[in-house]
């Protein structure tokens, strides 16, 4: 059993670059494999088939270089909310604070009944 827990080590990717070269090589192939479907399927159907084909590498390469986490990335934490500051009794904003008018004005404010 430990025979193919060490074989099975060689084909895990650890770092980022064997990801990185993992991805060159796919690269590699789904180019050489979209040259073929343009030399099988001349015209727009082979370049759709080649379009296919590098496609896969645009998915797969994000896929490869998320799964191994590079030692340099540094961890995100949550912010804690901030603390809410107290507000005076006074001045709670739930109870109506009486109207205030000045003596003599007779501006739009000095007809509002208190």
């Amino acid at each position: 059993m430990t025979m193919f827990k060490r074989l099975g080590r060689l084909f895990t990717i650890k770092t980022r670059w064997e990801a990185w070269a993992v991805i060159w090589a796919i690269t590699l192939g789904a180019v050489e494999r979209g040259k073929a479907y343009l030399h099988v399927y001349p015209g727009a159907t082979g370049w759709l088939f080649f379009a296919a084909c590098v496609a896969v590498v645009f998915i797969a390469g994000p896929k490869l270089l998320d799964s191994v986490r590079s030692k340099a990335q540094p961890v995100i934490r949550a912010i804690p909310p901030r603390p809410v500051p107290e507000r005076h009794p006074r001045l709670s904003r739930s109870r109506p604070r009486p109207f205030h008018r000045t003596a003599g004005s007779m501006s739009r404010t000095s007809f509002h009944r208190s």
